[in-house]
């Protein structure tokens, strides 16, 4: 392909021709589903020159090669046949694959992959044009797939401004940064239990693949990853990001893992490394909350997810989650229950109090890493803030963090020390002791110099609810402490 950089800006030019794409959500999504052909494609020719034996899930006629590819003979399908074609041949047959539990992953994720896909474009001229550039990409030339893969990473990036599609992508900074901390070894399996696109799957891979030395080391490699989406778009997304990663056999689940019984769990449900930026700011049903001790039945997506993390971390297993600050500062019930549960059975080391931004434009809220193993129980716990990067003001779309802006945690991370700046602790250890003081609010070490800003009305009225929850809670313990030195029983009646 001649040009690649100019790959996704001439299917946007011709997508904004077409009256069925509605948006940036729609048209990555058009383009998400004739990647993952194409990829899969690829991938199948591979296969078949490994196993002379392998016969696709596809249907002939539905193989990427027998329709999509136009040999410039004048034959190729277009117009008002090739829409019928993908919306009443194609779109059918994929969704209604036979599966079975007996069906390989590999062939398995074609079928789940295109469950809840559509295609929006109504303009079969258009769609063949669209098809023609995402067919100039040669998988085959190893150099060109490896450029391929900086525009596919580019494609997920700009999920970030795709309006809620952006819950998908964590900033590739973020996932490198926390793979290179949790440094991954051949043997161990990670995984991420609301994987989006893949971002840490990849970023694990990428820390692991220089540690392969031995034909032994790259199928550990190859099987070293399990993740878990609910949702379709970036399932599709994350699958075919897997194949361009040379994972032949993505062992990604189309799934809710929210919806089973933590105490079902067994030592086979458990991973060495998990890795995980949990949904946040949603409220799940009452139904969902079933699935969780009362003690843990929070209403809060990422409570909730930090309780599937530990019910699912194995023995001496490492862990780097991100979570919001009202996981911190929060004091409700259901928060002080999870984290004495985290600070008894694991060892919370590390907190990194990360600067606001991070995540715009889709949320405001700012986050923390929490690093923990389930080595012991928590003895201490190290805080450290990384502040804003000198020359930044904030971070955006065309000036993201970048993972050199995490150098001075990395070079504080083996030596740990308390810092103190202009009067304000910016690293510090605090005990278990401390911590049960505060009645388990661990907002420490955060930013004191806190600028004006406005936040989406969304954010803000999450950010309100969470710390008048707080708030509330710790109201009525004081009152409760009171009332008890005082003998005052409220529950009488005058």
């Amino acid at each position: 392909m001649s040009n690649l950089s100019n790959f996704v800006k001439r299917i946007r030019d011709i997508m904004r021709n077409d009256a069925g794409i509605n948006g940036d959500a729609q048209r990555i999504e058009q383009i998400a589903w004739m990647l993952f052909l194409k990829v899969y494609d690829a991938k199948e020719e591979d296969w078949m020159v490994d196993d002379l034996d392998y016969v696709s899930i596809i249907p002939e006629e539905c193989r990427w090669k027998n329709w999509a590819v136009d040999d410039k003979s004048g034959n190729a399908m277009t117009g008002d046949k090739l829409l019928d074609f993908v919306n009443n041949t194609l779109f059918p047959i994929l969704k209604g694959l036979e599966v079975t539990p007996d069906t390989p992953i590999k062939k398995a994720v074609v079928k789940t992959t295109f469950e809840d896909a559509n295609n929006y474009m109504k303009d079969g001229v258009l769609l063949r044009q669209v098809i023609n550039v995402i067919d100039e990409l040669d998988l085959n030339d190893y150099d060109e797939i490896n450029a391929f893969g900086e525009i596919y990473e580019g494609i997920l990036k700009e999920l970030q401004s795709a309006g809620s599609s952006g819950e998908f992508y964590t900033p590739r900074a973020v996932t490198d940064f926390m793979a290179k901390m949790i440094q991954p070894q051949i043997g161990e399996k990670m995984a991420d239990f609301a994987c989006g696109t893949g971002g840490f799957l990849t970023s694990w891979l990428n820390e692991l693949k220089a540690k392969i030395k031995t034909t032994s080391d790259q199928e550990a490699y190859d099987n070293s990853i399990f993740g878990v989406e609910k949702k379709q778009f970036p399932y599709m997304l994350c699958i075919t990001n897997m194949l361009l990663h040379d994972i032949n056999v993505p062992n990604i689940r189309h799934s809710n893992s929210l919806l089973h019984d933590v105490l079902d769990y067994t030592e086979r449900d458990q991973f060495d490394v998990i890795l995980m930026n949990p949904p946040y700011g949603g409220n799940e049903k009452d139904d969902v909350k079933n699935h969780f001790p009362s003690d843990l039945a929070s209403s809060e997506t990422a409570d909730l997810f930090m309780s599937v993390i530990m019910y699912r971390l194995k023995k001496n297993g490492r862990a780097a989650v991100i979570l919001p600050d009202g996981f911190l500062f929060g004091t409700d019930n259901a928060k002080i229950a999870i984290k004495k549960k985290l600070l008894a059975d694991f060892n919370l080391h590390t907190i990194i109090r990360m600067p606001h931004s991070v995540f715009a434009p889709y949320t405001s809220i700012t986050t923390n890493i929490l690093f923990f193993d389930r080595t012991e129980p928590t003895k201490e716990v190290w805080f450290y803030r990384l502040d804003m990067p000198d020359g930044y003001k904030n971070f955006s779309k065309t000036k993201p963090m970048k993972l050199e802006h995490f150098a001075p945690v990395m070079e504080w991370w083996n030596d740990k020390e308390e810092i103190v700046v202009d009067g304000f602790d910016k690293a510090k250890k605090y005990s278990i002791e401390d911590i049960s003081a505060r009645n388990y609010n661990i907002d420490l070490c955060g930013y004191p110099h806190i600028e004006e800003e406005i936040l989406p009305p969304k954010d803000l009225i999450l950010q309100y609810r969470e710390k008048r929850a707080s708030l509330n809670t710790d109201i009525d313990r004081v009152l409760a402490q009171i009332t008890d030195i005082l003998g005052i029983d409220l529950t009488e009646e005058d």
